[in-house]
């Protein structure tokens, strides 16, 4: 009998501790909710200091959240200071927000000095727009000069596009010299494509010379490949004088 009795002040005593290592953990663990800010914070958990300290640490929290525009911001827990000190700072961020044209601008909270500053930079941001051809470009936002001066920067766009046979090409801008001169730089790239094998190689653009000349070159880089071992070598283009050098017969 006293054996049993032993047994159950021992159990009784092992349930205590391991409660009270629980509660424990529980109020650790509801504390370090409290300290991050999150809902699951029971303040009736907290010891009177800590409910102190927790309450200061919210306010600090609530005051950056509304001078930095993140997170949650409760304007009736300022005291007065904060709330204009809040204030001036979402001016200053909207401010920033309209002079780089990035994230929400509201022109309304902007004083008549500012509204002309970021006029102004949006004026010279639709000329730079209008200029590289990139962006937005309202044309009806130009001067006479700036749409002159706009109109001769991309028809040079325009012409080194054609010339180089990059980016998109408007022929109908060109005079009949460009055009002649766009014409003799296409053509050039084609020979220059036809004689080492490119896939954009149109041989009905080329003259009979320099048919002879694309010939000429093509059994020449045949018989670099039939010299190197290449599996690629196409015998029956290569010449005797060719063929005899890389040890094939010539074409007939």
């Amino acid at each position: 009998m006293k054996r049993i009795a032993v047994l159950f002040v021992m159990i009784g005593g092992f349930a205590c501790a391991a409660f009270g290592q629980t509660a424990a953990s529980t109020k650790q663990g509801n504390l370090r909710n409290c300290i991050d800010g999150f809902e699951m914070c029971n303040h009736a958990l907290l010891t009177p200091t800590q409910s102190k300290q927790i309450a200061d640490l919210s306010r600090r929290r609530n005051v950056l959240n509304c001078l930095s525009g993140y997170g949650d911001c409760d304007r009736s827990l300022l005291t007065p200071e904060q709330a204009q000190e809040v204030t001036e700072s979402v001016k200053q961020q909207n401010l920033l927000s309209c002079q780089t044209a990035l994230g929400i601008c509201n022109k309304a909270l902007l004083t008549p000095e500012q509204a002309a500053r970021v006029a102004k930079i949006e004026r010279d941001q639709n000329l730079v727009n209008c200029e590289t051809n990139s962006g937005v470009c309202d044309r009806s936002e130009l001067a006479p000069t700036q749409a002159a001066e706009v109109t001769s920067l991309l028809r040079q766009d325009n012409l080194l596009a054609c010339e180089t046979g990059q980016g998109v090409c408007d022929d109908s801008t060109l005079t009949a010299a460009q055009a002649k001169e766009v014409a003799s730089a296409a053509h050039q790239r084609n020979l220059l494509s036809c004689t080492i094998g490119d896939g954009l190689c149109d041989d009905s653009q080329l003259t009979p010379a320099e048919a002879k000349e694309v010939a000429q070159a093509n059994r020449q880089r045949e018989a670099l490949n039939c010299e190197a071992g290449e599996g690629i070598c196409d015998h029956s283009v290569l010449n005797a004088q060719q063929a005899k050098h890389t040890g094939t017969k010539p074409s007939s």
